[in-house]
């Protein structure tokens, strides 16, 4: 079993791009504590890392403030960095709070609210980036 692991691991290093040591550009080191992007209106948001395969963002929402209903334009994970959310999945509401992560399939419906009375703070994970997904399916892929 430890061997599949491995070996799967070390297919993905090679397959995907920067892992195999290939460097396309410098890597520079964030932290996700620092430059919290609140801001006084709206949503403050900053992309952390943007990959043909994956768009990494950060979110900040002080209470109060929310992220309009939209639909998921990839595969979403939420994970809450600090405070509390309330994050509306097709209807269904869900309490988050920091360390939480709340996974949504594309096309989901969400919203997603700070009700707390203090600052919020989360990661937006989108596999693979939205400009590289394909809502049609394989077909619509090869094409």
């Amino acid at each position: 079993m430890k061997k599949a692991i491995i070996h799967g691991l070390l297919i993905l290093t090679f397959a995907i791009p920067g892992l195999a040591g290939e460097k396309e550009e410098a890597m520079e080191k964030i932290n996700i504590y620092r430059e919290i992007p609140y801001r006084d209106e709206g949503m403050g948001r900053r992309k952390l890392v943007e990959e043909d395969y994956l768009l990494l963002m950060q979110a900040a929402l002080k209470p109060g403030q929310a992220v309009p209903v939209h639909q998921a334009d990839s595969n979403v994970h939420i994970l809450v960095v600090e405070g509390e959310l309330s994050i509306t999945l097709d209807g269904e509401e869900i309490k988050a709070e920091k360390g939480d992560i709340v996974p949504s399939a594309p096309g989901t419906e969400m919203k997603i609210v700070n009700r707390s009375e203090a600052n919020a703070s989360f990661l937006i994970i989108k596999t693979p980036h939205p400009r590289n997904y394909h809502r049609g399916g394989a077909e619509d892929a090869e094409d």
